[in-house]
């Protein structure tokens, strides 16, 4: 019995492979109904000859190793549920298969297979406050830092689970490796929740006063978070009136969580939702390669840096 061609070389096109899979389905009625070659290939519509020249087709080396690259993309495809693109699949092959591979190559297979990332976007609403304490935009949307725990941002975002029932996620992200240095999940949008994921934070770190951006956020404009921040001697800095990109980086990530592992469920207690977010930010910190970082994941760069 004569090889499926599932692989497709460089410069062919989809009505190629299109093409394949009309012989492909001409080989499978044949065997399963008997039904004769001649019939099934004017059924299609394509010359007999055609057939049989595709039949005695064998793959090139290239052929061979798109199928071989398609399985592993499709495997890891699956198993990260749909989340991976164009680009991440990409960094995470070339680390698999220890080989140089094209991101354009990636997207044709991805094109072949027809898949493509899950992706969905829900916009952000702020709520207003009456600030206590307003600092200065210091950061000014210079989101690249030269060693770790010298730039931090930070930020809260909400979650629905249950029958309309609400989860806030308080985080603080480092800007020199995107590594979520600290996080708290929990029931109330509340200072005790921004308060603790300081704390978190600062007990993670020894020695360092980095700079903290957030939004005007009521939490981050009271005194009181202003006195812990004084107390570590560390500086504020805030995003301008209705300026979310000057927290970009932050809301990047909330992006990228919940794209690749809110939206994909359905949430029905607290505890799931907890135990998802637990996950993914374990497997964001420690697994999900970037490109912005040399192909490495968060901890991996920030480990070489120390």
């Amino acid at each position: 019995m004569p090889k499926k061609v599932t692989g497709v070389p460089k410069g062919a096109s989809l009505s190629q492979h299109r093409q394949e899979n009309v012989y492909l389905a001409i080989q499978a009625v044949h065997q399963a109904e008997s039904l004769s070659i001649q019939l099934l290939c004017e059924v299609a519509g394509i010359p007999r000859s055609s057939y049989y020249k595709w039949l005695s087709h064998k793959p090139s080396p290239r052929q061979l190793e798109n199928q071989e690259l398609t399985e592993v993309m499709m495997s890891l495809y699956h198993k990260v549920e749909g989340i991976f693109g164009c680009r991440q699949l990409t960094l995470h092959l070339r680390r698999m298969l220890e080989k140089r591979i094209n991101h354009k190559r990636i997207q044709r297979l991805m094109e072949i297979k027809g898949i493509q990332s899950v992706i969905r976007r829900k916009k952000k609403k702020y709520p207003r406050s009456t600030p206590q304490h307003v600092a200065e935009n210091l950061l000014n949307r210079e989101f690249q830092a030269d060693a770790p725990n010298e730039k931090w941002v930070t930020d809260v975002t909400e979650f629905k689970y249950g029958h309309g029932q609400k989860a806030y996620l308080s985080a603080i992200l480092d800007l020199h490796d995107n590594t979520i240095v600290s996080y708290v999940l929990g029931h109330s949008n509340n200072n005790p929740l921004v308060f603790k994921t300081l704390e978190l934070a600062l007990e993670s770190v020894s020695e360092c006063k980095p700079l903290i951006h957030s939004d005007r956020g009521f939490q981050y404009t009271s005194t009181y978070f202003k006195e812990k921040l004084d107390a570590a001697n560390m500086k504020q800095s805030m995003s301008r009136v209705g300026r979310c990109i000057d927290n970009g980086p932050m809301e990047s990530f909330w992006g990228t969580l919940k794209c690749e592992k809110y939206y994909l469920h359905n949430y029905r207690t607290f505890d799931q939702l907890k135990n998802d977010i637990d996950d993914y930010i374990h497997f964001y910190n420690y697994e999900r390669l970037q490109r912005k970082l040399n192909g490495l994941s968060p901890m991996e760069y920030r480990t070489k840096a120390a």
